[in-house]
């Protein structure tokens, strides 16, 4: 009872804090808590957090992603490095072109796929510069669920590039088992849903989800499933008490539908997150679970359902040994930072004159990218491999494989 009450209070005083949604949005979001609570009474009175994770972010037509509200940029609730800068896509397109050139002299045509591509602003600025390196793939595939983003990506296409708008293929599905090239899924796996999990003195378990008439509550039972039981009993051996953090089980399977229809090339995985030993630290004893709102960053998934992103990081080692059951290859790890720095990302800001607006705004952006305190620690990128051997340039600076 005083966990509940602890939240209640804290969810009246976030709420006092945020922006009240339209009405449209509140329809929306009250239509998703209904269909949730649906889900919770056919359950027998809780689900497992993932599953109202996943009906949160996902659920046909409510969804965070499947809805129509703005997500991404200054009007929406968080902005991602391609929004930051046009330099973040023009270094990921010095990677892809690296890695084109060399299978193109297989003699066979090489594509680029974009898991979820937001305002589809990276893949613009990709084609581009590709474009100008004279490394163009065959195919630029975006595998997009939400009809809405869709539409944003073909506008933002036809009016940032809209003579290579015929290149840009969509997808619902994943591509066949022939495919050849790279795989781009930046701030992918965050969004994936996560099991949360707990351990105290006297027992460890998992977090579920319940109604009491009024709003979400939080509540302790048994752990779910094997595989997560598994995962947790490998953890929890070296966790203190009072100890909660998330297992994210989703990832293991989007590696390995990677890996069934990768057939030669590489898939660069960029997100925030850790290696194993940092993710699940003694000192990160409440989990890694953030929503956001309106540019407002909190811990509380029950606000709002439906127009609040809600993520978790990576867990990069966890990442790895998928790889590694799938059959793929970790060609790299590295930071961002180091992996912008070197893709040329410094030669793409030239001579220019220091007192010059856009120079020093593109500095600026530089730094949010880079900076140990910004973007550039705490994002990572992994490049996953399958029949490609070639060493690639974005890890020749570092290479932190032997921290996972």
């Amino acid at each position: 009872m005083n966990n509940s009450l602890k939240h209640q209070n804290l969810l009246k005083k976030q709420l006092l804090q945020f922006p009240e949604p339209d009405i449209d949005a509140q329809q929306n979001s009250q239509a998703l808590v209904a269909l949730i609570c649906d889900e919770i009474e056919r359950e027998g009175g809780k689900i497992p957090f993932e599953c109202f994770m996943a009906l949160s972010l996902t659920a046909p037509g409510l969804g965070y992603y499947s809805a129509g509200n703005q997500k991404i940029g200054v009007h929406g609730d968080f902005v991602t490095a391609p929004e930051i800068s046009p330099l973040f896509s023009r270094c990921i397109a010095s990677q892809c072109q690296q890695v084109l050139s060399q299978l193109d002299q297989a003699g066979e045509a090489a594509n680029i796929l974009e898991f979820g591509a937001g305002t589809g602003t990276m893949a613009a600025e990709i084609l581009l510069e590709l474009e100008r390196l004279q490394c163009l793939p065959h195919c630029y595939y975006i595998l997009e669920v939400s009809a809405d983003l869709q539409q944003r990506q073909r506008e933002t296409i036809r009016r940032s590039a809209p003579h290579l708008e015929a290149a840009v293929i969509w997808l619902k599905t994943l591509p066949q088992q022939d495919f050849r090239g790279i795989v781009l899924a930046n701030e992918v796996l965050d969004a994936l849903p996560v099991h949360r999990f707990y351990k105290t003195a006297k027992s460890v378990g998992e977090y579920y989800v319940a109604w009491n008439g009024q709003q979400f509550v939080w509540e302790l039972g048994e752990i779910c499933s094997d595989s997560l039981a598994n995962v947790i009993d490998r953890l929890e051996k070296d966790l203190p008490d009072n100890y909660q953090s998330e297992v994210n089980l989703a990832a293991n399977a989007w590696v390995a539908s990677l890996a069934d229809f990768l057939q030669q090339g590489i898939a660069l995985i960029i997100d925030y997150g850790f290696p194993q030993r940092e993710y699940y630290h003694v000192q990160r004893s409440q989990g890694t679970l953030m929503c956001h709102y309106r540019h407002r960053a909190h811990d509380d998934p029950f606000v709002y359902p439906g127009l609040q992103d809600i993520t978790a990081h990576v867990d990069f080692t966890a990442v790895a040994e998928a790889a590694a059951n799938a059959g793929l290859d970790v060609a790299g790890y590295n930071t961002q930072g180091f992996f912008l720095l070197a893709n040329g990302l410094e030669k793409f800001v030239g001579v220019a004159d220091i007192s010059d607006p856009e120079y020093l705004k593109t500095i600026q952006q530089i730094k949010t990218l880079t900076m140990p305190h910004e973007m550039g620690e705490l994002f990572k990128v992994m490049a996953l491999s399958k029949n490609y051997d070639c060493s690639l340039q974005g890890f020749q600076f570092q290479d932190l494989r032997a921290k996972l």
